[in-house]
C-alpha cells in the first residue's frame, strides 16, 4: 500500500478545502444533507457525500487515488466534535 503525501501546508490545505467547499460544493449539497460528510479532492474539485468521513474518502479514492482529501460536516463550523455537553 503506498501512503500519499500531502502535497500543500496545512494552512494552504485549508484555504483550497474551504474555498472549493463554498466556491463550488455547498450550493449542491446544503439542501437535505446536514450533518452528513462531504469529501473533497482539493486538486480536481470532484467529491463524495456520505454519513461519515470513511465511507465519503473511500469513495472519493475509488475514483481518484490520487486525492488530496479535505472533509466538510454539511451544516457544520467543524467535521467532529470533542467534549461532551454544550458550550454555554
Amino acid at each position: 500500500m503506498t501512503i500519499e503525501r500531502l502535497r500543500y501546508s496545512k494552512e494552504e490545505f485549508a484555504r483550497r478545502g474551504n474555498e472549493i467547499y463554498e466556491s463550488q460544493v455547498r450550493s449542491q449539497v446544503e439542501q437535505g444533507n446536514h450533518g452528513k460528510i462531504v469529501a473533497i479532492d482539493l486538486e480536481t474539485g470532484a467529491f463524495e457525500l456520505a454519513k461519515d468521513t470513511v465511507t465519503a474518502s473511500d469513495r472519493l479514492l475509488e475514483r481518484y487515488p490520487n486525492a488530496q482529501i479535505w472533509c466538510v460536516r454539511v451544516g457544520h463550523r467543524g467535521v467532529h466534535r470533542f467534549g461532551v455537553g454544550r458550550l454555554q
